[in-house]
């Protein structure tokens, strides 16, 4: 093998090292960050509750834009990485095992792109879960200064109180829902970290054993059909129990 190629082979598994290192660091982080915002959700009935709480758990906000900003550092280098290894394949040097590095660099590609849902799929349930609480808070205290103000419990008190107070089973019942999504997730990333691990091993005899690479192809489709299934189901269970809750 000539100095040139060992040196661009080189250049390629140190792309697929970081690519690596950046993956599984991610795959921590986002499990972290799912555990953050569901103790921010346990949190929040507490500071709907107390109309002093402007400033409760600034350290908890301050830890979720944190982490908010490391993982979003963390795609954009995974992305750069991707993108290097898409402009490895294509340089002469490379053309002699382009199937298989395509099929690597693919394999990548899907690893960013299902990290990248997850990640704007926690931050749009704590933004949403932030604007409950803003909505709350606001209502609540309203109610405060109304009864503080009037000094009668009067209908219009009592038709105020009850509204707030499905406002609060609803939002109650949504935060479980969010429980049990989050829960699920976390289960479902678990899996992922075994079955990437196992996809690993079948790609390295799949590059060794060309015959076998069909089959491989044939796994990952199935894989993404059984995806696609499993994110409908959950889909629509959390549809039907949103509509079964403003029912």
């Amino acid at each position: 093998m000539s100095t040139t190629n060992m040196a661009t082979s080189n250049y390629w598994e140190d792309l697929r090292k970081q690519a690596r290192q950046l993956e599984n660091e991610l795959d921590l982080k986002l499990v972290s960050f799912s555990k953050l915002c569901t103790s921010y959700s346990s949190s929040r009935d507490q500071r709907t509750r107390d109309s002093r709480s402007d400033s409760f758990g600034p350290s908890q906000d301050n830890m979720l834009v944190a982490m908010t900003t490391e993982l979003e550092q963390l795609l954009a280098k995974l992305t750069a990485v991707n993108d290097q290894m898409a402009e490895y394949t294509n340089t002469p040097g490379a053309s002699s095992h382009n199937a298989a590095l395509m099929h690597t660099l693919q394999r990548h590609r899907d690893i960013l792109q299902d990290y990248t849902h997850e990640f704007h799929k926690t931050k749009n349930n704590l933004v949403s879960l932030r604007e409950r609480e803003d909505l709350l808070g606001s209502v609540h205290r309203d109610i405060e200064s109304y009864k503080s103000s009037s000094g009668v419990n009067n209908r219009r008190t009592e038709l105020f109180l009850k509204e707030n107070e499905h406002l609060r089973n609803s939002d109650s019942l949504i935060d479980s829902a969010i429980s049990i999504a989050m829960a699920t997730k976390e289960n479902i990333t678990f899996q992922r970290g075994m079955l990437k691990s196992i996809q690993t091993r079948v790609t390295t005899l799949a590059n060794r054993f060309p015959a076998i690479n069909g089959l491989i192809q044939k796994i990952s489709l199935r894989k993404r059909r059984d995806s696609l299934i499993l994110g409908g189901v959950i889909g629509a269970c959390t549809i039907l129990l949103l509509l079964y809750t403003f029912r």
